[in-house]
């Protein structure tokens, strides 16, 4: 083997697989999914783009190694809850919070439901479904309701962030739209008048995590 080769194998082993996943992390959360380049994350962590192609194929499987990296410590703190109800929404909150703090990662899951990420979800919300005492026939479509929630309210409302404009803050942003509805017709819009006060002043985690208890709720009274 020639000096150079050992230089670069010396180059590969120094630079971990979970430097390069939290190095591109970095990169998504502070700049989005189109710059994160492998020559982007060769200048952020000062190597060569080959040492980073000794770990990671291609941007794909960097994408997912940063999900499966994300959604492994959220579910790995969320797994000690003892009732079904309350891991179920700590796992709800968990998955909630990682896709409010690092928006990218929702269309992530949804481009390959088959890696890690999906696969731990769907385990954690459906060991405790069982532990509820859903009937079997019923505990698939159970978890594919959380797990559809829970992803799509997440993102929605990662999404909702990224519509207000930096110098706005959040109760501005909706104290403007408050006032948008009102200007719709009272009578051809009744409910939408009637909530708009609601919209102002509402909490999206804590109305997300009351669309968890209704779900579960149901459940319940389904058995």
């Amino acid at each position: 083997m020639t000096a150079r080769a050992h230089r670069g194998e010396r180059r590969a082993d120094a630079l971990s697989t979970e430097r390069i996943v939290e190095a591109a992390i970095e990169i998504l959360d502070g700049e989005g999914e189109n710059a994160l380049t492998f020559r982007a994350l060769a200048a952020h962590l000062q190597t060569g783009s080959g040492a980073i192609y000794w770990h990671i194929a291609n941007k794909g499987d960097l994408l997912a190694a940063a999900t499966d990296h994300i959604f492994s410590g959220v579910l790995s703190q969320v797994a000690g809850d003892a009732q079904p109800h309350a891991a179920i929404r700590a796992v709800a909150a968990g998955v909630f919070d990682a896709i409010d703090a690092h928006p990218w990662v929702g269309a992530q899951l949804s481009r390959a439901p088959w890696r890690l990420a999906m696969v731990q979800i769907m385990e954690s919300i459906g060991a405790q479904l069982k532990a509820m005492g859903v009937p079997e026939r019923a505990q698939f479509t159970a978890a594919s309701v959380l797990v559809n929630y829970i992803l799509g309210v997440a993102g929605q409302n990662a999404a909702n962030a990224r519509l207000v404009p930096p110098e706005m803050d959040r109760s501005t942003f909706l104290a403007a739209v408050t006032d948008r509805w009102a200007q719709y017709d009272s009578g051809e819009y009744p409910f939408v008048h009637q909530v708009a006060a609601q919209l102002r002043v509402h909490d999206d985690r804590d109305q997300f995590l009351t669309g968890i208890d209704l779900i579960l709720a149901g459940l319940d009274a389904a058995r």
